[in-house]
């Protein structure tokens, strides 16, 4: 990379920055370096098309060195600016948090598409078990500001940075430290309308299938688990018992195995549906408690 400024400009950066990324196997090369170049500009990525012959200062050459190292080096974009949109919300994002997925984003849309902003019922009571960065939560809280929303998480870290997001981006979360796999110890007061959760889903063995940005770099125990049974089947038991008549639970789910999680629900209990993400893949499972006699 030059450092002679005459060399550089917007769009020569775009086109260097592009092939370099390309050449080391990085995801989405253009975008990657549109990001970053974006943040070192300070403005909106898409503006950059507006300012093709603009040239890069040494300080500004100086700022995107070391970001397009990280880079390509396949740590993740996301982990390198310090923060990703998510729905509505800008959420920070450390290594110590999953990062979040446009399929988490369809989760809430979900939530929300069956619970219209204009239905005057009475204020909802949710739970996000599983909370990572606090993604869920603050987004449901600016969509629907009236509702009572609880998180937990096993991670203290993670409860750390869920509670900074929160507070920039001005909700009120109540969050709480805990294990879904011990659901009988945990610290809940309450019952609640509504359940979701987008817990780790990814087995030990499937780690290959995995990029190699999300393995090195994202953390093990928002990703892996040992036992999806006892994953899910400890979800669906805490909101058998957390739940009010004809609450809702709704469940991101490996694409793969969304058929073997829905057969865990008790059907005599349960009305379960198995959606699909934007990619046709069945990701979600969104199931009702039905009302007890």
């Amino acid at each position: 990379m030059s450092t002679k400024l005459k060399d550089w400009t917007v769009l020569s950066m775009l086109e260097w920055g592009t092939e370099y990324f390309k050449e080391r196997g990085i995801p989405d090369p253009r975008l990657s370096i549109e990001w970053l170049l974006a943040e070192v500009l300070q403005v909106k990525r898409l503006d950059l098309y507006l300012k093709f012959d603009r040239p890069l200062s040494q300080p500004e050459l100086d700022a995107i060195r070391p970001l397009v190292k990280k880079r390509a080096s396949h740590e993740p974009l996301q982990y390198i600016l310090g923060y990703t949109n998510f729905m509505n919300a800008q959420i920070s994002v450390t290594p110590d948090v999953l990062i979040p997925r446009i399929e988490t984003e369809q989760l809430v849309e979900i939530l929300l598409d069956d619970h219209p902003a204009d239905d005057l019922s009475e204020a909802k009571k949710v739970i996000d078990i599983g909370t990572g960065s606090g993604c869920i939560p603050i987004a449901l809280k600016m969509e629907r500001p009236n509702w009572q929303i609880d998180a937990l998480d096993i991670s203290e870290e993670a409860l750390r940075i869920a509670q900074k997001n929160a507070e920039s981006n001005q909700v009120e979360i109540t969050f709480m430290q805990g294990d879904i796999l011990e659901w009988k110890k945990l610290p809940v007061q309450k019952t609640y309308d509504i359940v979701i959760s987008n817990p780790p889903y990814v087995l030990p063995e499937e780690k290959d299938e995995l990029e190699e940005q999300v393995v090195n770099h994202e953390p093990s125990l928002a990703l892996f688990c040992e036992n999806l049974e006892n994953m899910y089947g400890s979800v669906i038991n805490f909101s058998e018992n957390y739940l009010q008549d004809q609450g809702m639970l709704c469940l991101e789910v490996h694409e793969k195995h969304g058929e073997r999680i829905q057969q865990l629900f008790d059907d005599t209990r349960w009305e379960t549906s198995l959606l699909k993400d934007y990619d046709k893949n069945p990701r979600f499972i969104i199931a009702k408690l039905a009302k007890q006699a």
